[in-house]
């Protein structure tokens, strides 16, 4: 397998990002997390991108921060800044083995998560005197409820993907060994629509949390402007008329 620390593959319009630590269970060093910032720079600048999916090498997603650089004192503050900013583009985890502590907020991070059955999904920090500061304690209430998130941050016990589904947490279930798969089929079929409009109803969802209906609006119109002006939208309605697909530019 390759040296590097986060790989990348240009599947047509989909990126997908494999986390290349698998020695290590993928855990978050100062290499990895510039890895992953510079995939998710590629992700927002390529106009040949309409989406990305997310993923682990070998046994799991990945296990949270590596203590171990961390000691080190590795600068890993790109990471603090993808879980804080994400993608401008929709991101996909496929989530094989486990996604726990950093590397479930990882995977919060992402807009859908595509997970094997018998994944474990948890926020064990309440375990060793911390607690998920990450994302977190902040965005799993939204993912499975208050009571849920609640339960999964006090008493720092993971729940298997079966049970993340039934709350929302996880979008699809794979077979185990088959969660790129899935999510690669999901990524693709996102990258069926035009670019612009993907992008913009991704970054609206986001943004609906906490805000008020009189916000929204507000945030909304200069998407709208940007994305009905552009080509894609003259292209979608002369495709659907010609009854042809689309040829999409992303501009």
């Amino acid at each position: 397998m390759s040296d590097d620390v986060v790989l990348t593959e240009q599947r047509g319009r989909v990126l997908l990002i494999t986390l290349n630590r698998p020695e290590a269970m993928n855990a978050i060093n100062g290499a990895l997390a510039a890895g992953l910032w510079a995939a998710v720079q590629r992700l927002n600048t390529d106009d040949g991108l309409t989406t990305a999916v997310l993923t682990g090498a070998g046994r799991g997603f990945s296990a949270g921060m590596d203590l171990k650089a961390f000691a080190r004192g590795e600068d890993i503050g790109l990471m603090t800044t993808f879980v804080r900013q994400g993608a401008q583009k929709p991101l996909i985890a496929a989530i094989e083995g486990f996604a726990l502590a950093g590397g479930l907020e990882l995977a919060l991070t992402c807009d859908l998560l595509v997970a094997a059955k018998g994944a474990r999904l948890g926020i064990p920090e309440a375990g060793v005197g911390l607690f998920a500061a990450g994302g977190g304690v902040l965005r799993l209430p939204s993912r499975v409820g208050y009571g849920k998130a609640m339960e999964m941050a006090i008493t720092a016990e993971p729940i298997l993907a079966e049970e993340a589904a039934q709350y929302g947490l996880v979008a699809r279930l794979a077979e185990p060994g088959s969660a790129v798969e899935v999510a690669v089929g999901l990524a693709e079929r996102v990258a069926r629509n035009a670019p612009m409009g993907v992008a913009a109803s991704t970054q609206l969802i986001k943004a609906t949390l906490g805000r008020t209906e009189e916000e929204l609006w507000a945030l909304q119109a200069p998407l709208q402007a940007k994305v009905f002006s552009s080509n894609d939208a003259q292209e979608g309605p002369k495709a659907f008329a010609e009854k042809r697909p689309p040829i999409w530019t992303g501009i």
